[in-house]
């Protein structure tokens, strides 16, 4: 490949590198085998990029992803779980408060927990499409991309997640005041 279209594929491609681990850790629910989908959908990508006609690149390469990570799933059978850990900097790190109080933490990651379990627990379709909308932020018609569905297919399956969400954590607020 020319030196050129690798300075374009690095320039398009490696800008989405933490979504495509982030979509592929969801799906495979194992760090490890994130990092060998990113790594195996990266090097797809790079040989197919002459393919690649300037549609939106974010959502091009996060259907790479998903290919490759629904392929090994397909061919290796279920992958241990990923447990949710808040990195620092993230999103789950409360940086107003430099030393939050143990019970505070404790609270926090219980919660976390909760809502790992809540996600784990939808069918893959369902979990992508809200990972992609709720943590990636992607359109509708880019996660209708990503997905191969069309776009009333991403809408109803965001219903869809959200009502078993909403049930789930009605179901375990009763149980908590009962």
């Amino acid at each position: 490949m020319p030196e050129q279209a690798n300075a374009a594929f690095a320039r398009i491609a490696l800008p989405h590198l933490d979504a495509a681990y982030n979509l592929a850790r969801w799906l495979t629910r194992d760090p490890a085998a994130a990092e060998d989908v990113v790594q195996d959908a990266m090097l797809r990508a790079l040989d197919y990029f002459s393919s690649f006609r300037g549609e939106n690149p974010r959502a091009w390469l996060l259907r790479i992803v998903r290919n490759v990570a629904l392929t090994r799933l397909r061919q290796g059978g279920r992958l241990r779980e990923l447990p949710l850990e808040a990195e620092p900097g993230g999103a789950h790190e409360n940086i107003a408060d430099a030393a939050p109080d143990p019970e505070a933490v404790a609270v926090h990651s219980e919660d976390m927990t909760q809502l790992e379990q809540m996600l784990n627990a939808l069918p893959a379709e369902l979990r992508e499409c809200l990972v992609l909308r709720e943590i990636e932020e992607m359109s509708y018609r880019d996660i209708a991309r990503v997905t191969g569905v069309p776009v009333g297919t991403v809408m109803s399956r965001l219903f869809r997640a959200r009502e078993r969400l909403l049930k789930v954590s009605q179901a375990g607020a009763r149980e908590t005041a009962a």
